[in-house]
């Protein structure tokens, strides 16, 4: 029976048929013998409180979203299990003899080898036993060695018996496997890996904890800079990977079809859910509002019982039950309200109508140097149309945004905007040009002179920089922080014609979420390039997809493209 004062463990109304489905998502998993534990954890960094006292498990063959707003310590987290940062208090524990493999966003120096050598050398136990095998096949052909040769063979022998347990054989294969669903050529991977740019980089150093195959996968943000076919790739690979998996991603739909558990971080504490993503979000949501229906019943408790001790304290004859009444009031826990996480949220003002033929593009043709990129393409946008444009590296995606936005000129043919069109055009080099010296207020006040200061801090809020964010140096923001004020500065003066190429590249769930609604209200024309599928499937209404084959216009959205065609991305199509 529940005791006075104490809070329901259901949220309000719910059936009793629903209790053990909500039991399930909330309470721990049945007992397991994890692979992985921390116990009471506490870290601080700086003068931020990361963890009180948290507590979580990893147990084997589990497959786990770690979730939580920026700065919350999912990095930290990952750091403490892979042994590269300690706990101020508590234990993080691992079984003894379990392999870690700790993806991260800083991939260290990359140079002098190939990707594919680069790739086998982080590959745990087998790449150290290569790397052996290759000294003793050297020492064999050393002369100055002959008279260590009958060591030297004995040793290779039993080496190569090792190598050969551990499938060693089979490294290159596996590492050029990996690299080709991560989306690199057969010359990118024989050619000198520190030529690479940073985000192919990245791919290198993923593919090296995945050809390791250790016992536990540590992926921070592994989604990052693949395009749709290495994100699908990847999101097969992890299915089927038979370790332990905990890792974060941006990507909505990645990390759904991945995950069957969550650990969210928040205000220091760990609460693990039972379920994929978006199971995850049903049950914080019904927490939410049971804790604030607890919360509310509680108050209404509370200032009964403290009525009824105002008016009664000064009388005899109710002493008694007055204090009783107190009694009971310091004894029960208060139930704290649900913690309001800080939303942001963007309304496109009205922009002014285009005419219906916003752009036009006639036979245009464009290259660079011998390759060819569009050959006579023919390609009208209409008014309230919202074009994704699909298709593989190198199909010409950007390009086709830069011919429209101006920013690039066709070799022949004509590119035509139509009348009273008013472009806005985000492009990822645009957060490269930020003044790195101006504070985020500064490259507003930069951008729009005339306008008040009250509208451009109400406009700095509505994407994220609140309090003193608006006095950060540019310099020193995260790529997401770039991509938020770039954003802020192209949706102030309202465009009716938005031209987005990645536009949710380096955004966190949140602002994500917040860009698709705003755009999905958005009255206006749209030509977007995106490897994020929910993005996709929200907002587009056509997709126009270019492939070697040519270049093909599909009436109805992302989700009509992929039910006629059959695959989610023209790079999968046989």
């Amino acid at each position: 029976m529940q005791a006075f004062g104490e809070p329901s463990p259901y949220p309000a109304g719910l059936p009793l048929a629903s209790r053990m489905a909500y039991d399930a998502a909330t309470q721990k998993s049945p007992q397991k013998d994890p692979m992985i534990r921390l116990d009471n954890v506490s870290k601080q960094a700086g003068h931020q409180i990361l963890f009180i006292e948290a507590s979580a498990a990893l147990n084997k063959g589990e497959k786990i979203g770690l979730v939580g707003p920026n700065g919350a310590g999912k990095t930290t987290l990952f750091r403490m299990i892979a042994g590269e940062e300690l706990p101020d208090e508590g234990q993080v524990s691992t079984d003894r003899g379990i392999t870690i493999g700790y993806f991260n966003q800083d991939v260290g120096e990359m140079s002098g080898r190939s990707a594919v050598a680069e790739v086998m050398n982080g590959a745990g136990p087998v790449s150290e036993v290569a790397a052996e095998l290759r000294q003793l096949e050297a020492d064999m052909a050393d002369p100055d060695k002959a008279d260590q040769m009958d060591e030297i063979i004995a040793r290779y022998g039993e080496v190569q018996h090792a190598f050969e347990e551990l499938d060693g054989y089979a490294l290159d294969g596996r590492a050029r496997e990996a690299l080709s669903g991560l989306g690199f050529s057969q010359e990118m991977m024989d050619g000198d890996v520190g030529k690479l740019s940073g985000g192919w980089k990245m791919r290198v150093a993923l593919a090296r904890i995945l050809l390791m195959r250790p016992d536990v996968m540590l992926l921070d943000e592994p989604s990052n800079h693949l395009d749709l076919e290495s994100l699908i790739w990847l999101e097969k690979f992890l299915h089927d990977y038979e370790g332990t998996l905990l890792m974060t991603s941006h990507d909505r739909e990645f990390i759904n079809r991945v995950i069957s558990k969550v650990i969210e971080i928040d205000s220091g504490s760990l609460t693990t859910y039972t379920g994929d993503y978006e199971f995850y979000e049903q049950q914080r949501a019904m927490a939410e509002k049971q804790q604030q229906a607890q919360f509310e019943r509680q108050q209404a408790m509370l200032a009964k019982e403290i009525k009824f001790i105002e008016r009664f304290k000064a009388r005899a004859s109710h002493a008694a039950q007055v204090q009783s009444r107190v009694k009971k009031l310091d004894k029960i826990e208060r139930v704290e309200p649900p913690r309001r996480r800080q939303s942001i949220a963007f309304d496109f003002p009205p922009a002014p109508r285009s005419g219906e033929d916003v752009v036009a593009l006639k036979n245009v043709h464009k290259g660079y140097g011998s390759k060819r990129i569009y050959d006579g393409l023919d390609f009208m946008i209409r008014r309230r149309e919202r074009w994704c444009v699909m298709g593989v590296n190198g199909a010409g995606k950007s390009t086709l945004l830069k011919l429209i936005a101006g920013a690039s000129e066709p070799d022949e043919g004509t590119v035509s905007v139509g009348g009273s069109v008013k472009m806005g055009y985000f492009a990822q080099h645009a957060m490269d040009l930020l003044d790195g010296e101006r504070t985020v207020f500064q490259s507003l006040e930069d951008q729009f002179p005339t306008a008040g200061q009250g509208s451009l801090r109400a406009l700095a809020g509505c994407f994220g920089f609140s309090g003193d964010d608006v006095e950060k140096r540019c310099r020193v923001l995260s790529g997401g922080e770039k991509a938020r004020l770039v954003m802020a500065k192209m949706l102030f003066d309202p465009p009716n014609f938005l031209v987005l190429d990645e536009p949710t590249n380096h955004l966190d769930l949140a602002t994500k979420e917040m860009l698709i609604k705003a755009l999905s209200d958005f009255d206006g024309t749209m030509l977007f390039v995106s490897h994020d599928r929910h993005f996709l499937a929200t907002l587009s209404n056509r997709v126009l997809e270019l492939t070697p084959e040519g270049i093909h216009q599909f009436g109805g959205g992302y989700t009509e493209y992929v039910a006629r065609t059959g695959q989610e991305a023209p790079g999968l199509r046989s």
